[in-house]
C-alpha cells in the first residue's frame, strides 16, 4: 500500500500559521529530535514543519489543512517509543502534543480522571496519589506521555494484577484525518453498543487518529506496598517460579524477572547497589522483584510470610523485602532504569518486547539465548514474568552497523517465529511503528494484514496519518 504525497508549500505554512500563529516551525529550525523516537537504529527523517499544538481545535484545524492538500502527518509527544512509531519517514507535518499536557478534571464518584494526552505518566500518577487513587498501568518509562501509552497499549509491570492499559480508557476525544473532531467512549462501566470504536483506536499508534483528550479509570489507592527482592542461582529456576504465584492464590501487583549482567548494568549506571551479588557465599545467577499491595500492612506481613515459604521451598537463595518507601524506591529505581543503563553502554541496540504464555517463559527464554550464539552480538534481556511481556535487547559495541542489522535481522525473524509456535504475540506493549511490520506480517499472515489494511483506509483514505507504521509499508 503507497500513496503519492505532495510537499509542504510556502501556501501550506501560511495556512497552518492561521491556525496556530507563531507555533508553526520550518525546515532546519524543527527539533531534531523529531526525525526519531529511542530507537534510531530503525532510521530517521526530519518533517519539513512541526507544529506545538495546545487545543483539539488547533490539531484539527492543522490536520484539516494537510487532508486537503494530501500531506503526511505524523504525531508525537515525549518521543519514547522503541519502535518508530514517531518518526515522520514521509516527511511532512509533524503536530507534538507534549504542551497539551493539562489534567482537566477529576470525577471522583465514578473513579475517572480527564487529561490531554501530554500529560506525563508520573504526573498523573503522582497526583491521582494525591487525591486518594492509583492509575494502575505503569510502563517503565516514566516520563511518556499518556497519549503515547494509549497509542501503543503500554501498560508495564503491574498488568499481572490490574491488566492493561486498554483497561482503564474510558473515552477519548479523537481528531480524525480528515480534521473531523468526534469521541469515543463513555464513562461507563460496559457497553455493547456496535463496533469498539474506542479500542480499535487504543494501540493503533497513530495510523487512525490523533487522541486529543483522555478519560481514564482510576482505582483506589492501595494502603499498603511490600516489595520482595528474591534472588536465584540461575533464570530457569527463578522464572519457573512465577505459575506457582497464581496456584497458590498470590494475587501480586508486579513480578519482574532479570539476570544479573543487566542488573550490574542497571546499578553501574545508577552509580548504587541494592541488589545482592552472592547470598552465603554463592553467586546470584537472577532475580525476581515482587511487588504485593493491600489494604493494611498486617495484610502485607501475613503474604510475604507465605511467600516467602513458598519461594525457599522453590529454590530461592533469599527473600529480602523492601518495606519502607526509600527501599521501596531504591529497588525499582533499578528495575526502572534497565534500558537507561543498556543504552549508556551501548552503541548499535535493537529490541522486541514479544509476550508468551507464562509457562512458556523458560522455554522461550533458553531457545533465545541458544539462538544468539549464532551471531557477533549479545543479549540482555528482562520481563514481566507476571503476564509474559519480555524486553529482548540485541547489543554490540564493535560491529559494523549493516552487520549488526543483517544479523539482527536473520535473529528477529526465528524469535518471531518462535514467540508465534508457543501461542505468543509479536509486541506486548512497544508496539509495531515502522521497525516491526515486517514480523508483523510474517506472524499473522495476509488474510489478517489485509484486514488492518482495510480499517486503516477505512479512517484515513489518503493514507495521510502516520504513514508506512503498523500494517504497511512507503
Amino acid at each position: 500500500m503507497t500513496t503519492q504525497y505532495n510537499p509542504v508549500t510556502a501556501e501550506v505554512i501560511a495556512e497552518l500559521e492561521k491556525v496556530v500563529p507563531g507555533r508553526v516551525v520550518v525546515g532546519a529550525d524543527v527539533n531534531p529530535d523529531y526525525s526519531r523516537d529511542e530507537m534510531p537504529i530503525y532510521g530517521t527523517r526530519m518533517p519539513d514543519v512541526s507544529v506545538d499544538a495546545l487545543t483539539t481545535e488547533e490539531v484539527a484545524g492543522i490536520v484539516k489543512v494537510c487532508y486537503e492538500h494530501n500531506i503526511p502527518v505524523t504525531t508525537r509527544g515525549a518521543g519514547t517509543g522503541l519502535v518508530g512509531g514517531c518518526t515522520p519517514i514521509c516527511g511532512g507535518v509533524v503536530i507534538c502534543t507534549t504542551k497539551m499536557n493539562k489534567i482537566l478534571s477529576y470525577d471522583l464518584d465514578n473513579f475517572a480522571v480527564t487529561v490531554q494526552p501530554g500529560v506525563l505518566l508520573q504526573d498523573l500518577a503522582d497526583d491521582a496519589l494525591a487525591h486518594g487513587c492509583m492509575y494502575p498501568p505503569d510502563p517503565g518509562e516514566k516520563l511518556a506521555t499518556l497519549g503515547g501509552n494509549v497509542a501503543t497499549n503500554a501498560s508495564g509491570m503491574r498488568g499481572v494484577k490490574y491488566g492493561a492499559t486498554r483497561d482503564y480508557v474510558k473515552a477519548m476525544t479523537v481528531v480524525l484525518p480528515t480534521g473531523e473532531i468526534t469521541r469515543f467512549g463513555a464513562t461507563v462501566s460496559k457497553t455493547s453498543s456496535g463496533y469498539s470504536l474506542l479500542n480499535l483506536m487504543i494501540g493503533s499508534e497513530g495510523t487512525l487518529g490523533i487522541i486529543t483528550e483522555l478519560t481514564l479509570k482510576l482505582i483506589p489507592a492501595p494502603k499498603a506496598t511490600v516489595s520482595l527482592i528474591v534472588p536465584f542461582e540461575d533464570l530457569s529456576a527463578c522464572i519457573s517460579t512465577v505459575p506457582k504465584f497464581k496456584m497458590n492464590h498470590f494475587n501480586p501487583q508486579a513480578i519482574e524477572f532479570f539476570e544479573k549482567e543487566i542488573l550490574i548494568t542497571s546499578e553501574e549506571y545508577l552509580g548504587k547497589q541494592v541488589f545482592p551479588r552472592k547470598v552465603d557465599g554463592s553467586e546470584v545467577g537472577a532475580y525476581l522483584l515482587i511487588t504485593f499491595d493491600g489494604d493494611s500492612q498486617d495484610e502485607m506481613d501475613a503474604i510475604v510470610e507465605r511467600a516467602a515459604e513458598m519461594l525457599l521451598e522453590e529454590g530461592a537463595m533469599d527473600v529480602l523485602v523492601a518495606d519502607t518507601p526509600p527501599k521501596l524506591k531504591d529497588a525499582w529505581a533499578a528495575r526502572s532504569s534497565f534500558l537507561e543503563g543498556i543504552e549508556e553502554q551501548t552503541k548499535l541496540l535493537d529490541e522486541c518486547d514479544v509476550v508468551v504464555p507464562v509457562n512458556k517463559i523458560p522455554d522461550y527464554v533458553i531457545f533465545a539465548d541458544e539462538l544468539a550464539k549464532n551471531y557477533d552480538f549479545r543479549l540482555q534481556y528482562f520481563g514481566h514474568a507476571g503476564d509474559g511481556n519480555l524486553h529482548i535487547y540485541t547489543c554490540s559495541n564493535d560491529m559494523e552497523k549493516e552487520e549488526f542489522l543483517r544479523q539482527v535481522d536473520d535473529f528477529m525473524s526465528k524469535l518471531y517465529a518462535k514467540t508465534m509456535e508457543l501461542g505468543g504475540q509479536i509486541s506486548g506493549e512497544h508496539g509495531i511503528g515502522m521497525g516491526k511490520v515486517k514480523y508483523l506480517a510474517q506472524a499473522l499472515g495476509e488474510t489478517n494484514m489485509e484486514l488492518m489494511r482495510g480499517i486503516k483506509k477505512v479512517f484515513d483514505p489518503k493514507l495521510i496519518l502516520n504513514p508506512g507504521k503498523v500494517c504497511y509499508n512507503v
